[in-house]
C-alpha cells in the first residue's frame, strides 16, 4: 500500500517517464512481506533499455523491472539498496520525504 504521495508529484514522475528520463520518486509504503521498511523509490524509464543499462550500475537485472502495460515500468527499490542508489544519485531521501509530507499537508 502506498501513501504520502500528492497526484502531483506522481504526474511528474510520469512526466519524466513519458520524456524517457530515468525518473524517481520515493513514498512511504507498506508490505506486511517486509515489515520494517517503510518506504519504496521507484525507478522508471519508458526506454526499458536505458532503464535496464542505468540499472546494471547497481546490480540490478533487467527481469526486475516491474513492466507495465501503462508504460511507466520501473525498478522497486527498498531498504539498504534504496539507500544507496538515492545517495549515489545524489538524492537526499530524509528530504525527498520531508518534501512530501510538507506538500501534501499544504495541499490539504
Amino acid at each position: 500500500m502506498a501513501f504520502g504521495i500528492t497526484r502531483k508529484q506522481l504526474e511528474e514522475w510520469k512526466r519524466k517517464i513519458d520524456e524517457g528520463q530515468i525518473a524517481f520518486i520515493t513514498h512511504f509504503w507498506y508490505d506486511e512481506r517486509f515489515p520494517r521498511e517503510k518506504t519504496v523509490t521507484k525507478v522508471g524509464c519508458k526506454d526499458l533499455d536505458k532503464l535496464a543499462e542505468w540499472g546494471k550500475k547497481y546490480g540490478l537485472k533487467r527481469e526486475w523491472i516491474h513492466r507495465r502495460k501503462d508504460g511507466y515500468s520501473h525498478f522497486d527499490l527498498i531498504g539498504d539498496l534504496e539507500k544507496k542508489v538515492l545517495e549515489k544519485e545524489g538524492i537526499d531521501p530524509g528530504a525527498v520525504l520531508f518534501r512530501k509530507l510538507s506538500t501534501t499537508e499544504k495541499e490539504k
